[in-house]
């Protein structure tokens, strides 16, 4: 894909690559890589480990497994800079080397994205400080496709949520910054939520701090409101924690709820998908057969294929195979009508094309049908049931016995409590009597451990009983005596249109056909500014011939009373430049080019979410276009996870 003038994600690719490359090539002659576990994956979206064995990598360990050897000189350590435990554990592995080898060994300690006082202080106390040399990698963004970015950074949603580390706020907006360095200044910030309001604060502090820094390497471009960004739109997870409880129903949300997706990679069983091309499977002997093995498959627009199933509805996703199926078909029985050797000499050409396409739809076809299994379960029928009912605004206690049967069949914790905190999250609490009972269900039927994971949902506000006392209570009736502290899902339902009852999942004309009939509330938050009109058309029945409305340029107007609703505070700030450069500028550059629109999420985003924007995007194709910008890529298995307490309480 073509670079685009708002921001190139190709750029900030090549940039990573780069700089770790320098800081490699920085250490002479052949070293041993120990990288942590968890950086490993983001690492792997720019650059091969071909590539850095080119670049003098010999051998790579993981950082957890303690297991460095001492077959090279140089030891290039490459760990997060924000973790304690990691500055402990490279502490100790570099005295462990030290006293366990008989090289002098030049040792280099890489963090990303930044060298903190704590690191030095702990390397300094271990008495390993002076022997190492220490680097920073600023990796911020990185590119997951050409429209996403994600901050490379572990677990920011617990981080953010349960802990209340606001790290992840930070390292949002240093990596926010060199985007406003090299394309100018965001002309616009609009947000919702506590957080966000912070993110912005912050982002126009760095902006005063490098104005006043005679060395800062900004150029007077950067200290002007951008020509080619239009605005940046944050939005802050807190104000809709429903839509990531929710059962994604796209191809690759329901890929991520099955097998997960990280890195846009997925492990899947040969058992499904077949071995990898060209690899024979291991004969069979006579002794018992081994566990499956797993197979690691690539997840993005580089698979053709996969770029038009992804943002699909799974249930058109077995005629969108079918439609490919019969086009291959067609085109590779076309090498029979092939009358001279320069159409045999083409066909021939275009051959590993076909081929590769025919693989890849093999491995979807498998993954479609493995996935029709486990949408056709009745399980997986009645959390669907469950989950809809709870969005529609249905009365929830009569959902209850639902929930009480699926505990009695074992299913996984992490799916009851993610009924559990829907329910909470949408109508403000359980009733205390319901609280009471299903916490002693599930502290019986999963463990008593559990009680602290209880703790950890009532701590980040998705799991509490519905009274009077607690910050969460919305009065019967859904009024707006706790406006603010908590999103009114109930008054939202209406003056949004969450609920759109008639969905076409074939040819969709509404972002609600991600949820089969539920619209995400965080995406609808980003329409009322930059798909006002179309908003406004379909909330209120405006005609849509009505007088425009400017989008960015008036920001949240015609939907203040509704974001009253919505948890968190409410922002729209303009930044302004030299008000005589600007206008050279806009001479200069004119405004009928198409604009790029940032949106930042907070906390997290959940793949069915960005498959909302991109259908948003494609709405406002050739007027603007859709950057998304975020902390990580979660699902309810993350939200619920991070409280999930993980040890067992011993028994005997």
């Amino acid at each position: 894909m073509a670079p685009h003038p708002g921001i190139d994600t190709d750029a900030i690719k090549d940039k990573a690559r780069k700089d770790l490359l320098d800081l490699l090539e920085g250490v002479r002659g052949k070293k041993n890589l120990v990288i942590e576990q968890s950086l490993a994956g983001p690492i792997g979206l720019f650059v091969k480990f071909s590539t850095l064995q080119d670049h003098g990598v010999d051998k790579v360990f993981f950082l957890e497994n303690d297991n460095l050897d001492a077959s090279q000189k140089n030891v290039v350590f490459l760990a997060s800079g924000e973790k304690a435990n990691q500055y402990i554990a490279i502490a100790g592995q570099i005295k462990k080397l030290q006293q366990t080898s008989s090289i002098e060994h030049e040792i280099s300690v890489i963090w990303v994205p930044r060298r903190t006082l704590v690191c030095n202080k702990i390397l300094e106390e271990a008495g390993v400080l002076g022997d190492i040399s220490v680097e920073a990698l600023p990796l911020h963004f990185i590119p997951l496709d050409h429209d996403v970015l994600t901050l490379a950074y572990d677990d920011p949603y617990t981080d953010l949520y349960l802990r209340k580390d606001p790290t992840s706020i930070f390292l949002a907006a240093q990596a926010l910054m060199p985007i406003q360095h090299k394309y100018g200044l965001f002309p616009r910030i609009i947000g919702k939520g506590d957080n966000a309001r912070r993110l912005m604060e912050l982002l126009l502090r760095m902006r005063s701090e490098a104005a006043a820094d005679e060395n800062a390497a900004i150029s007077r471009r950067g200290m002007m409101p951008s020509a080619s960004i239009e605005s940046l739109i944050i939005i802050d997870r807190e104000a809709d924690m429903a839509t990531p409880l929710l059962t994604q129903l796209t191809y690759e949300g329901l890929i991520d709820e099955m097998f997960g997706i990280k890195n846009n990679q997925a492990e899947i069983d040969t058992s499904i998908i077949g071995q990898a091309p060209g690899q024979q499977p291991k004969a069979q002997s006579g002794a018992p057969q081994q566990q499956s093995l797993k197979r690691k498959i690539q997840l993005d627009s580089s698979d053709k294929l996969y770029d038009q199933l992804r943002d699909a509805n799974f249930a058109i996703v077995g005629p969108l195979l079918n439609k490919v199926a019969r086009r291959l078909a067609g085109e590779y029985e076309s090498r029979h009508g092939a009358k001279s050797t320069s159409e045999l000499r083409e066909f021939v050409n275009k051959l590993p094309g076909y081929q590769a396409e025919q693989q890849s739809l093999k491995t979807h076809t498998n993954l479609t049908e493995e996935a029709l299994k486990y949408t056709q379960t009745d399980n997986f029928n009645r959390i669907l049931e469950v989950q809809q009912n709870l969005v529609s605004g249905s009365d929830p206690s009569s959902q209850h016995d639902t929930i009480e049967e699926l505990i009695a069949r074992d299913i996984p914790l992490t799916t009851i409590l993610r009924l559990l905190c829907l329910e909470s999250t949408i109508f403000g609490g359980l009733r205390p009597k319901d609280f009471d009972n299903f916490k002693r269900q599930i502290l019986h039927a999963y463990g008593y451990q559990h009680l602290l994971t209880l703790h950890n949902l009532e701590k980040m506000g998705l799991l509490v009983a519905r009274t009077a006392a607690n910050p969460f209570y919305i009065p019967v009736g859904g009024g707006a005596a706790s406006e603010s502290k908590i999103t009114n899902y109930n008054a939202l339902r209406k003056s949004l249109r969450l609920i759109v009852d008639e969905v076409n999942e074939q040819d969709p004309n509404d972002i609600a056909y991600v949820y089969s009939g539920y619209a995400p509330l965080s995406v609808r938050l980003v329409q009322a500014i930059i798909q006002k009109q179309e908003l406004l058309t379909l909330t209120r029945g405006l005609s849509a011939d009505a007088p425009s409305t400017s989008s960015a340029a008036t920001g949240w107007q015609g939907f203040e009373d509704v974001l009253k609703s919505v948890k968190g505070e409410t922002f729209n700030r303009i930044q302004k430049g030299d008000e005589a450069a600007v206008k050279a500028r806009h001479m200069l550059t004119g405004s009928g080019k198409e604009k790029t629109v940032v949106v930042m999420f907070l906390g997290g985003i959940t793949r069915t979410e960005i498959a909302a924007l991109r259908f948003v995007g494609k709405k406002l194709e050739g007027r603007k276009r859709v950057v998304i910008c975020t902390t990580g890529v979660i699902g309810g298995k993350e939200v619920v996870g991070a409280a999930i307490e993980k040890g067992d309480f011993g028994r005997g």
